[in-house]
């Protein structure tokens, strides 16, 4: 069987790493696969085939070591690149495949003419590294980097373009969707849950890592506004995160503690998600995002700001996409609101089926 590696930073609960481990498991079937980890301990790796390799640049999580120790890593992935390309990678892999921007797409991009080199780009590789001196720096140093891959291939079209203004490299391009399994997603939301949504209210969900990307700052402030404007609704969120301990100052601030719950973090939000009355993911910048296919997948009603996001729901009638500001958050809430609590015009649930993603992605990797 051919050998595939891929590599990320670790397989926590996130969205890219959540494709990879679907991906994998796809896979497994008719390639040898390798996933490779800087870190080890990631809540997927107990959901990945036991078919697949696993195998982690260090025995600890990220959340384990100090500040130093992530400091020292960040060094030692930079100065011992090569030494560790060759230790762990470099290993009789016809196709070395980097599945996440930075670190990974770093290591991966040592030169070796003998394998294919395939970089996944799952965000705006504009806003994922900010705008400050560090990531000027970071944007000359990851053109070479990815200039050595022989295919990119970007979540979205969006994303695709972004990156082409950015670095105007000649690689091979492809758009490929995240895949998701769908069979999983409709099995795992079947399990028991607590009663956790209010029943006299509309309840909004999102599921997110807890950072400043996701926009949750602007969407406590826009949920005590329309609650004093009279629009009764709860807003939940699934995720945990370095934003963790401001939102729940913010939550405190706005006196809306009842109404805005954060639930943490969820091994399986499918169950939250199946029963929510609209999923939303309100973020500044998005990719390709995986909890909007299962969303869709549960034919949930959906609510995101116009980012690349908006082509994970072209052609669902059962989605509303807002202007990515303060006041079309609160516009895209509440015309949301109104037509739920109206029942007028209600779309039909639809179909979920994307068998065509893993054909795109068999052919890529051979």
């Amino acid at each position: 069987m051919q050998k595939i590696i891929f590599g990320i930073t670790g397989l926590t609960l996130g969205g890219a790493e959540r494709v990879l481990v679907d991906i994998a498991n796809e896979l497994s079937s008719k390639f040898d696969i390798t996933i490779f980890t800087i870190y080890a301990k990631g809540e997927f790796e107990k959901e990945l085939s036991k078919d697949i390799n696993l195998i982690s640049l260090t025995d600890k999580s990220y959340d384990e070591l100090s500040r130093v120790q992530k400091i020292a890593m960040s060094l030692k992935l930079i100065i011992n690149k090569k030494t560790i390309y060759n230790k762990y990678i470099n290993n009789g892999y016809k196709t070395e495949i980097a599945f996440l921007e930075g670190p990974i797409t770093r290591l991966f991009s040592v030169k070796n003419s003998k394998v294919k080199k395939i970089a996944w780009v799952h965000n705006d590789i504009n806003k994922v590294f900010g705008k400050g001196v560090k990531s000027k720096v970071k944007k000359v140093f990851d053109r070479k980097c990815y200039s050595r891959y022989n295919d990119i291939v970007f979540v979205s079209n969006d994303n695709k373009e972004q990156f082409e203004e950015t670095y105007k490299l000649n690689n091979n391009k492809h758009v490929i969707s995240n895949y998701i399994s769908v069979n999983r997603v409709i099995k795992k939301s079947e399990d028991i849950v607590g009663n956790v949504f209010k029943n006299e209210a509309i309840n909004f969900l999102t599921v997110a890592r807890l950072t400043e990307q996701k926009g949750i700052d602007r969407l406590i402030k826009v949920h005590s506004k329309l609650i004093d404007d009279g629009y009764n609704h709860n807003f939940f969120c699934i995720g945990d995160g370095p934003e963790r301990d401001k939102l729940k100052e913010l939550i405190k601030k706005y006196n809306v503690e009842k109404s805005f719950v954060l639930l943490g973090k969820k091994d399986n939000p499918y169950p939250y998600m199946k029963k929510c009355d609209v999923f939303a993911l309100l973020s500044y910048y998005e990719g390709y995002p995986m909890t909007i296919l299962e969303a869709k997948i549960l034919n949930k009603q959906i609510l995101i700001t116009d980012t690349a996001a908006r082509e994970a729901v072209e052609g669902y009638n059962k989605s509303y996409v807002t202007e990515n500001s303060e006041n079309g958050v609160y516009e895209g809430i509440r015309n949301t609101i109104k037509i739920l609590t109206s029942n007028d015009n209600m779309p039909k649930d639809e179909l979920y089926n994307n068998n065509d993603l893993i054909e795109k992605i068999e052919k890529l990797v051979k």
